[in-house]
């Protein structure tokens, strides 16, 4: 971490102890976050990419967890980050509110880190991915709000499980599967896939899926430049008989994938480029 910014104080020493030890962000996961993208140009000016999409985002969280949220607390921390940082290239930024202690109010903060060093490596030569098991069905949220599908919370404990399980098996990066055999999303990114000159991700909704702010911003652009996007719930099959496969981020992007399940998958850069320069990349 190189930065740290707190709502309503502004920033602060990286050092800065900022949560209590009762905070139940900490102590259950009570909360919800966002993972941004910074874009710094050569002469030190910052932008965050999506920028409204993602508060938009991080807005619902907080309403389904009855959290409030400071929008405009948030864009006054975010610009006096930006206008600190100043490192040229690309660094993550991420937004963090937690319900607070059980007797007191809720705490929001921001980090601004270095890109994370693997994935320059994992844009470069592709994604080799596992499918696990997610262990529900892929109508499992259906018609039950309480079980917070869709939201961004700070419960990330078992995304971080399958990521680990992952690499030990080998692999960059996992992607869930429910116990119908559906795709759902990986650990931290969705998944996208192509056949032909149509884009598919699977449906969020009874899936529990996160809606992701790159995918979307994507779909919008790939449909104003002559593709065709569906949500479409398919199985593991399926996705090998794909033309190309995506893992999609807002920091490390949309990356290829070079393998699934062992089995190797041809790459096609000049479909990549196209889908890498449509998210912003």
């Amino acid at each position: 971490m190189s930065l740290l910014g707190v709502l309503g104080l502004g920033l602060l020493d990286p050092a800065t102890a900022i949560l209590r030890a009762d905070d139940v962000g900490v102590t259950r996961g009570d909360g919800c976050f966002e993972g941004l993208r910074i874009r710094t140009d050569p002469a030190g000016h910052s932008t965050v990419h999506k920028l409204d999409m993602h508060l938009a985002r991080m807005s619902r969280s907080s309403a389904a967890l009855d959290i409030a949220f400071d929008e405009d607390g948030w864009r006054s921390l975010i610009a006096e980050s930006c206008a600190s940082w100043t490192t040229p290239g690309e660094a993550a930024l991420k937004l963090v509110l937690t319900r607070g202690p059980a007797s007191g109010t809720s705490t929001g903060f921001l980090t601004v880190s270095p890109l994370p060093s693997d994935y320059p490596r994992q844009r470069r030569e592709g994604l080799r991915v596992i499918t696990l098991s997610r262990g529900v069905t892929s109508d499992a949220f259906a018609g039950a709000p309480w079980l917070l599908g869709g939201v961004k919370t700070l419960s990330y404990a078992v995304n971080m499980a399958a990521q680990r399980e992952a690499e030990r098996r080998g692999a960059d990066e996992a992607i869930l599967v429910s116990t119908d055999g559906k795709v759902l999303e990986a650990p931290t990114g969705s998944v996208v896939w192509s056949i032909g000159r149509t884009l598919h991700t699977t449906p969020p909704g009874a899936t529990g899926i996160l809606s992701g702010t790159t995918q979307r911003l994507l779909f919008e652009r790939a449909v104003e430049n002559g593709w065709a996007a569906a949500e479409s719930l398919v199985s593991v099959d399926d996705l090998h008989g794909a033309d190309v496969v995506w893992v999609i981020s807002s920091v490390r992007g949309p990356v290829d994938v070079v393998a699934l399940d062992g089995k190797q998958r041809p790459r096609v850069p000049e479909v990549d480029a196209e889908i890498r320069s449509l998210c912003g990349f």
